[in-house]
């Protein structure tokens, strides 16, 4: 609901009501930022179109009652893309340096929870334009039979730009046309990146080997300048060529330095020599002299592909990749694997045995395995069988094979790693094979280790031990539920001694675990596992937690503390307190919703808790109960809520409504206070007269004699016949009143940025503009539009439509007054209608100038629009007056509505716009214009004098 105010009191100030004024929110979008165009596509959304680096400013304008919450969210460009932006809870945002990726749809959503969320979208349209590359490409081919060979150049220039750029070929700084120059061709080849035109030089003559030049243009949009890129083409204009000091792989050592060297071999120009890593950037300590790369004491995170790439723009560039793998090695494990054809898991006589050897290393094909028996070497034999790599074991896994076992092969075998040649130390590990030194594993849980009982936030021990077996191998975790991790992000972990220690236990981590031994370490056989059960106790899960109950005094009040959740569920003990004092009860049943009945007295009002028990702790939930009445919701959305007194002075209509007015006792009256520089200028109680407020129903107060343009802190608070609600706080700020006074004592010159409350219509082609000289761009077209505005100062504003580019023929630009009330006013001699006069001057200087149209739009059930005032075509240098008549029937506009014409030298422009009541002085000069329907030509601003019988039936319209 839209409220329009009217209020002419001179020394009373009283407080007046109007009917539900709660409304959900409803939204605009605006700019303030640095916009090149703001223009309406196909489907009538806004698109802001900026200069990348520039700031945008969008702003949020919300109505609705009680104040909505503003929420700034974006997606990349499509409806379909995900939100990419965090969201941004502010009436403004603005984007300082705003980059390409930025662009996209911007969506404001206001909702203050009165039907649904007004939610409006912005495109922004991000234009750049980068330096263009240059590339040339060769060929060469044989011509009948190889008596000669053409040469053929081509020219590729790529640029990357929004909106499409715009290419120009040079040679020399002359322009090239291929309609004339049969030795050239210009295209755009297909399947490119970017936007890119091709020079082709075709059977290379001597005048072809030049300088060449490839201007860029995206037409001086967004004032981005064109850019260039120039190239000299000669007879040794050649393709790089590179060569490495090095192998395509180097193996090194921790600690050692690495110098590669890409040496260039051919190329012209001379081509520039870049290194780079993948993945990842060079490390810190990586140095680039000239073409060589050095790395000095390398470590593992130093290992990668190293790229050298040398580039003159002649053809393709030329790369060498070299791998640079450092030498590690760690985590030496064995296994024991008894005769896997016998699905045995003992050592026994007359059977095979493998010994196996892994370890983590890399290169992991390089590493060297040496086997030993009680420290001898090992050599192959009929008994003794050496795999260096095993294919039936992980990769990089050497075994040993004993074939037979007989009492002879019982020994300490040792397994060595190492990397010949390399200062890397080498790894060893020994297994001492016996009869009574082998012997499987076998788990045991601990007495009521099977459920582990632990509580949120304490720490937990899970226990899976080896009772028997030889070697002892370790112990892995992990959940038995497939997708769940273990709490430390991994799937698996490993435990030496079968303790598995977690902290900090929450209750996601509730749930079955399972042990297992670990294959290797130990006997290679069929892995034994258990399984323990982790429950985690938690303190009872309340609703509410937190609750505000206001009541009317002498009313029962019933609080209740409902139990959600609870582990273990029993429930020990359930207290209510208030105030912090324990409140003596019987005791109450535990299985039952705790609750608490009282009639509520002023000395009873205060904070409750109710404390609820398991063995695992205790939780509350609180209760804030009293007769306190809620607070005010001030009103923002008034029309014109300051009017100008004498002597610098203004007052403010401050509007606002009551939250749940029934919900405490009735509200008497509002204490009132107005601060500035934290002193109190005003304070006082407004009284309400016995009647009380109503849920919706607005209130207003008028504040008198405030200093024109000072702002103020106003706080207001409902006051009971016990208490006196909170204080809610608001700023009030001075701002030019859209409606005046007086009749005939103000025109609107557009001075202000808010244009005395002109606003732009959302269903044209584009907006007015407001400018003065100062803000002209400079290379406007000189043959339209005025040079100041009718006052002839260059400080002064007007309003204007811009007839350039992308504007096209018969666009329409629509500009808007206040809405004027005029209902309940009655016209001279008893008519029925009061006459008003519309005065304006206009400017229609240029030789396409179309037409300015002025249209009476009256609010009915349906919004009406009548042509008032027409006028098409040159209409000399000068501004000229315009002035009519109007008689409407109801509340109106005045609609301003320019219509571009044939082309760029048609701007038109308005100003010293004024609406008074009262028809046209007659002038001695005839005003210039075409009237319609016989009226007179004419003048906006004013304000409207009514009785005080109409100002209040006006206020609640």
């Amino acid at each position: 609901m839209e409220l329009f105010w009217i209020l002419l009191f001179s020394s009373i100030y009283p407080l007046v009501r109007c009917q539900g004024v709660y409304a959900p929110a409803n939204a605009q979008i605006v700019h303030s930022g640095a916009a090149c165009n703001v223009k309406d596509d196909n489907i009538s959304e806004r698109i802001y179109t900026i200069k990348e680096g520039d700031t945008l400013v969008l702003q949020c304008i919300v109505k609705g009652h009680p104040r909505p919450q503003i929420r700034w969210t974006k997606t990349a460009g499509s409806a379909s893309d995900k939100f990419q932006e965090t969201s941004i809870y502010n009436e403004t945002l603005r984007i300082e340096g705003i980059q390409r990726v930025q662009g996209g749809r911007y969506y404001c959503k206001a909702d203050n929870g009165v039907g649904v969320a007004a939610i409006k979208s912005i495109r922004v349209d991000v234009q750049y334009l980068d330096t263009p590359v240059l590339t040339v490409h060769q060929t060469i081919s044989d011509v009948r039979g190889s008596y000669y060979q053409e040469k053929t150049v081509f020219l590729r220039c790529t640029v990357n730009s929004n909106p499409p750029a715009r290419f120009i070929w040079k040679r020399a700084n002359m322009l090239i046309e291929q309609s004339k120059d049969n030795g050239v061709d210009i295209y755009e080849p297909l399947y490119t990146q970017g936007e890119t035109k091709v020079l082709k030089l075709k059977n290379l003559r001597t005048k072809d080997f030049a300088d060449y030049t490839c201007q860029v243009s995206v037409r001086n949009v967004c004032n981005i300048e064109d850019k260039s890129v120039t190239f000299r083409l000669t007879n040794a204009t050649s393709p790089p060529m590179v060569r490495l000091s090095v192998d395509d792989t180097v193996v090194v050592d921790p600690g050692q330095d690495v110098i590669i060297t890409c040496e260039v071999t051919a190329g012209f120009p001379t081509p520039n020599v870049m290194w780079s890593r993948y993945p990842g950037p060079l490390p810190l300590n990586a140095q680039v002299r000239g073409a060589s790369l050095i790395l000095r004491a390398v470590t593992p995170m130093d290992a990668g592909f190293y790229n050298c790439t040398a580039v003159n723009n002649v053809g393709n560039p030329a790369r060498k990749n070299v791998n640079v793998v450092v030498r590690t090695m760690s985590n030496l494990t064995f296994q024991i694997t008894p005769d896997s054809n016998k699905d045995s898991e003992t050592i026994q006589m007359g059977r095979d045995l493998k010994l196996s050897c892994h370890v983590d290393a890399t290169p992991q094909d390089k590493v060297n395995y040496t086997w030993y028996k009680n420290g001898a070497l090992v050599f192959n034999s009929d008994s003794l069988i050496l795999l260096r790599s095993d294919p039936d074991m992980a990769p990089g896994t050497s075994s040993l094979e004993i074939v037979d076992m007989k009492f002879r092969d019982l020994a300490t075998y040792s397994c060595v790693a190492n990397f010949p040649g390399s200062s890397v130390p080498e790894l060893r590990v020994d297994v001492n094979i016996s009869q009574s030194s082998v012997s499987p594993p076998m788990l045991a849980l601990p007495p009521g280790g099977q459920v582990v009982n632990a509580r949120e936030g304490g720490n937990a021990e899970l226990v899976c031990l080896v009772v028997e077996g030889k070697p002892r191998p370790p112990i892995l975790w992990s959940r038995t539920e497939k997708d769940l991790l273990m709490p430390s992000g991994k799937s698996v972990v490993e435990t030496a001694d079968g303790r598995l220690r977690l902290r900090n236990v929450s209750r996601d981590m509730m749930g079955s675990y399972r042990c297992q031994t670990a294959p290797y370490n130990g006997l290679n056989i069929k892995r034994r596992e258990a399984q323990v059960q982790l429950n985690v106790q938690y303190p009872p899960i309340l609703d509410p937690v937190y609750q505000d109950t206001r009541a009317r005094n002498s009313e029962m009040v019933t609080l209740r503390c409902s139990v959600l959740r609870s582990n273990p569920p029993r429930i020990t003990d359930i207290r209510w307190f208030r105030n912090g004092d324990f409140i003596r009860m019987p005791m109450p049943d535990l299985k039952e919703t705790p609750e608490l009945k009282f009639k509520l007295e002023p000395t009873n009002n205060g904070s409750y808790e109710c404390r609820v028990s398991n063995s695992a702790g205790t939780s509350t939930c609180r209760f804030n109960v009293s007769a306190q009445p809620y607070n005010a919701e001030f009103y923002f959305d008034t029309p014109n809520p300051v009017r100008i007194l004498k002597g610098n002075n203004y007052s403010y209509n401050l509007q606002w409504t009551q939250r749940e007015p029934e919900a405490t006792d009735g509200i008497i009256g509002y204490w009132i206070i107005v601060r500035k520089n934290k002193q109190n200028l005003l304070s006082k109680q407004i009284a309400l007269k016995g009647k009380e407020p109503e849920k919706g129903v607005l209130m207003s107060y008028i504040i008198p004699d405030l200093r024109i343009p000072l702002s103020y802190e106003v706080q207001l608070s409902p006051i009971t016949t016990y208490s006196t609600g909170e204080y809610v706080s608001r700023i009030i700020q001075y701002s030019e009143p859209y409606t005046y006074p007086r009749p005939s004592d103000h025109v609107c010159g557009f001075e202000d940025q808010r244009i005395c409350g002109f606003s732009q219509d959302r269903s044209d082609v584009f907006d007015w503009t407001r400018q003065n000289h100062l803000t002209q761009n400079p290379k406007r077209s000189a043959n339209t539009g005025p040079e100041t505005d009718r006052s002839g100062t260059k400080e002064g504003y007007y309003m204007y439509i811009e007839a350039s580019r992308p504007r096209v023929q018969g666009d329409k630009a629509r500009l808007l007054s206040p809405l004027f009330n005029v209902t309940t006013v009655r016209g001279p001699k008893g008519s029925g209608r009061v006459p008003y006069c519309v005065s304006f001057y206009y400017h229609m200087k240029g030789k396409h100038i179309g037409t300015l149209n002025v249209l009476l739009r009256v609010r009915s059930i349906a919004s009406v629009d009548t042509l008032l005032w027409t006028k098409s075509g040159h209409q000399g240098p000068n501004w000229r007056k315009a002035y009519f008549d109007i008689n409407p029937s109801g509340p109106f506009q005045i609609v301003f509505e320019g219509i571009r014409g044939p082309s760029f030298e048609g701007d038109i422009a308005i100003d010293d716009v004024s609406i008074t009541i009262g028809k046209c002085k007659q002038e001695n000069t005839v005003a210039s214009a075409v009237l319609i329907g016989g009226s007179q030509a004419l003048p906006l601003a004013s304000w409207l004098t009514f009785s005080l019988s109409c100002i209040l039936a006006l206020l609640c319209r």
